[in-house]
């Protein structure tokens, strides 16, 4: 192969990783006319939660074997019934909702949002489907546990969900330590647990919930002007759809014949049926471990992350270290002999940098939210989500690996590519004869480091939703509140899949190494295999 040829077959090579697998992703995924996809966090009871059946009219989750149940999806199926289509419930981060929604990938958000003016800007609202009251979540044995109005949580740190209204009115507090927005109830209910911050602004149901399943948790109700001041839009929840969406008639058509009692009646019932209440219940009357509870009620999410994690890395480090081959073996392609050449050379090379400089200097987790939703709204493409997130997982390692294996090439002695060029090689006989088979162990260490790292950086992909470990065990983090124990065990499975990662790299390693010792022949016995 000559050194023309070799440049064209690895350009191709390149592009098919770049271009190939998103155009194989390309599929007509908008929703058929018979299904109504809609969007929630399934982890923010009794709204909605994720649980492993379908007790109690829960809905399969679309791409998990999780069902979703809940305040919402019961919402979700009287709307979808009278419209005549069936309900797909889609799993999505709450930052990741509105993304969703305006690129197609879901038909509604059913999710415990409130109507509110600023998102009124990017989203049409049906009429309310329920009504809730602002309340603060604290610890009932603090300070605060017998607060009766706002200026009692004076000095108090405070916090709320990122990307809510319930933030904005936490300056109502006199005197209060505004915390910073936190991604999730979850998240917050561990902070208070962990005494990080003192309370969080709250809607009553997951109030109710809260004190319900922790009695260390206390919900404070305030009474007339001694509680938040509120539009009422801000306490409604209603049906978010995309602009100009002209079912959004027919939605509102349908909630007027649900009456407030019936409301009420199905918001009560998602109280008594969330998962952990009836854990509460079903073991109040024995002692068991809680970690053995968890694993029980979540083994089988837990096992399906990993194998999601574990399947993202290796293809991801797989394919980046081919990336990364392609993109060192270019760099050192001698300057092309014509001037045409020369200058497709050099625009090649710029944007290989570009690239490379591009995926090392953002977050995976930004390049994802780009990815998943940009390209579904500028370009009508839509991704899946687990060939999205091997694809970012991809060409974010191919980016690394590129400068790891530009300096496993300059680890190899400049003497024998010389010699190579001496004996007549080709420099793509070089590069596959001599230079590639020491550069690949000169990598072996770094490509490992890169293994591991992506199985922990997989976690930042719960922003486009994919099942992974970490989404799945913030999922039952939010149905069990058991959040320190279930956390706990999700860090451990990271670290027996990175550790046994990096046990299985080291011996691979050593063999790559050879033995430790050779044996020497001393020079009479060199003397005698001579005569031999």
């Amino acid at each position: 192969m000559n050194r023309r040829n070799f440049s064209v077959i690895a350009m191709l090579l390149v592009c098919l990783v770049f271009l190939g697998i998103p155009i194989l992703a390309h599929a007509d995924d908008k929703t058929p006319a018979g299904e109504l996809r809609v969007g929630m966090e399934a982890g923010y009871a009794p709204f909605n939660w994720t649980q492993k059946n379908d007790r109690h009219g829960a809905v399969p989750i679309q791409g998990d074997q999780a069902y979703a149940g809940g305040y919402d999806v019961q919402m979700a199926k009287k709307i979808a019934d009278k419209m005549g289509r069936k309900l797909v419930i889609v799993k999505t981060e709450w930052d990741g909702l509105l993304p969703a929604l305006q690129s197609g990938k879901i038909d509604a958000i059913i999710a415990g949002m409130s109507p509110t003016a600023e998102r009124r800007k990017e989203v049409d609202f049906s009429d309310p489907y329920y009504e809730s009251q602002l309340v603060i979540v604290t610890k009932k044995d603090s300070k605060y546990g017998k607060a009766t109005s706002l200026k009692d949580f004076s000095g108090a740190k405070i916090t709320a969900q990122l990307s809510t209204f319930h933030y904005s009115v936490i300056k109502q507090i006199p005197g209060v330590k505004k915390q910073e927005a936190m991604d999730n109830f979850p998240a917050m209910r561990v902070a208070l647990e962990s005494g990080t911050i003192d309370g969080y602004v709250s809607e009553r149901p997951e109030g109710v919930t809260a004190q319900s399943v922790n009695p260390e948790l206390k919900m404070i109700q305030f009474k007339g002007d001694n509680g938040f001041k509120t539009n009422p839009e801000d306490v409604q929840v209603s049906v978010g759809m995309r602009k100009g969406d002209p079912d959004i008639a027919q939605v509102n058509q349908i909630l007027s014949t649900i009456p407030q009692k019936e409301r009420n009646k199905i918001m009560d019932q998602a109280v008594k049926d969330q998962p952990a209440s009836d854990e509460t219940k079903t073991t109040s009357g024995k002692k068991e471990n809680v970690f053995v509870k968890i694993l029980k009620q979540n083994g089988s999410m837990f096992l399906r992350g990993t194998g999601m994690t574990l399947l993202l890395a290796i293809v991801g480090t797989t394919v980046g270290t081919l990336i990364g081959l392609l993109v060192g073996v270019f760099r050192t392609l001698p300057q092309a002999a014509t001037s045409g050449k020369r200058g497709f050379q050099k625009v090649i090379g710029w944007l290989l940098n570009a690239y490379i400089e591009i995926f090392r200097g953002t977050p995976m987790i930004v390049q994802s939210a780009v990815i998943y939703y940009g390209v579904a709204m500028a370009f009508g493409i839509d991704l899946n989500r687990t060939i999205a997130a091997l694809v970012i997982v991809s060409i974010n390692t191919g980016a690394y690996m590129s400068e790891i294996v530009r300096g496993g090439i300059y680890a190899v002695d400049d003497g024998q590519f010389e010699a190579a060029h001496a004996i007549g090689m080709t420099h793509s006989q070089t590069m596959r004869k001599v230079v590639l088979p020491q550069v690949m162990r000169n990598i072996l260490p770094a490509t490992g480091n890169e293994f591991v790292i992506n199985i922990k950086d997989t976690s930042v992909l719960s922003i486009i939703s994919v099942s992974e470990l970490f989404f799945q065990g913030k999922s039952a983090a939010g149905t069990n509140y058991l959040f320190f124990q279930t956390y706990f065990i999700i860090c451990v499975i990271y670290f027996i899949l990175t550790f046994t990662a990096t046990r299985i790299l080291r011996i691979v390693e050593k063999k790559m190494d050879g033995p430790d010792a050779y044996v020497r022949l001393d020079e009479e016995d060199v003397a005698i295999e001579a005569d031999k």
